[in-house]
């Protein structure tokens, strides 16, 4: 499907705060994601979530940090990632899920839980509508790097510099860096992440990384889904290895650098920009999955 610039800019207005990965990289791999679905999943999305605008998944792709911020979804805080205890000084970067998930939950059990909640056509609407606002903001939480792995809680207490400035390691990375990438696109932030994903899609579909796109889902199994995610928060975090603390910039010389230099920024920030492509294609396929099994509307030969 083609998005309409026009109308989505038109429909995030409303959407508050400023946009990080955080939001400018879940906008960015929602609205990748609504590019690449079938149109069967974008019909049951959009009945699901009763949104008919093309932002109809960027739009609630921020949604679980909002709710994790409430009361009532406090107990969902420890979904949003997974503390890896490894040891990124000695160049060991691994997930078990055993030794790393808490029993409140983690990304990976999020993941899982909300798919099964969302391919179960038993459950209620409200109950699948709530997983899909869940699995689309998990999937991209998934593919931040610092989102699964516990050194300095993620990096957020290890104190960097960026242009200048103070910051923390999981802000960089969360925050800056998608922003100063995307800082040729247009200045209007509602608009921004739209106008990523449309170059990403074209990346993807004929650009550079049309090649490789299919290998992106190489492990995807849809039966069975604790798999594929363990597969893929192991890929993100061997990144914490290869790309974050990369030589020199290992977590026992890290604090203080300064992260917006070429020869460390020119590397984070293409992992970054593969990364939230990486997000929004396999987000596609996931969500395809759960419309096959619960789409009961025309169209659905295409799935």
């Amino acid at each position: 499907m083609k998005i309409s610039i026009e109308l989505v800019v038109l429909g995030l207005v409303s959407l508050p705060g400023a946009i990080a990965w955080g939001q400018l990289g879940h906008y960015t791999t929602a609205y990748l994601a609504s590019y690449f679905v079938a149109n069967s999943t974008e019909a049951y999305l959009k009945d699901l979530l009763g949104k008919n605008d093309d932002d109809y998944l960027a739009g609630i792709s921020t949604w679980a940090d909002d709710f994790a911020h409430r009361d009532e979804g406090e107990y969902t805080g420890g979904w949003h990632y997974i503390d890896a205890h490894d040891d990124p000084e000695s160049e060991d970067c691994n997930v078990d899920y055993k030794r790393d998930c808490k029993e409140t939950g983690c990304v990976i059990s999020a993941l899982v839980n909300m798919t099964e909640l969302a391919l179960n056509s038993q459950t209620s609407e409200e109950d699948r509508e709530f997983a899909v606002k869940m699995l689309v903001h998990f999937v991209g939480d998934l593919h931040q790097p610092l989102h699964n792995e516990d050194i300095a809680q993620g990096g957020t207490q290890l104190s960097v510099k960026w242009e200048g400035g103070q910051s923390k390691l999981h802000k960089v990375w969360d925050t800056l860096i998608p922003e100063k990438f995307t800082e040729h696109l247009h200045s209007r932030q509602n608009r921004r992440a739209l106008e990523w994903a449309q170059e990403l899609a074209g990346e993807i579909s004929n650009g550079k990384f049309a090649a490789e796109k299919d290998s992106w889902l190489k492990n995807f199994d849809p039966s069975d889904s604790f798999k594929t995610v363990m597969t893929w928060s192991n890929e993100a975090n061997d990144f914490v290895c290869d790309n974050v603390f990369i030589d020199n910039y290992e977590p026992s010389q890290i604090k203080g650098k300064e992260l917006s230099k070429k020869d460390y920024y020119d590397q984070a920030s293409s992992l970054v920009e593969k990364q939230i492509a990486r997000a929004g294609y396999r987000m596609a396929a996931w969500l395809d999955e759960i419309a096959r099994n619960n789409w009961h509307g025309q169209d659905n030969s295409e799935l």
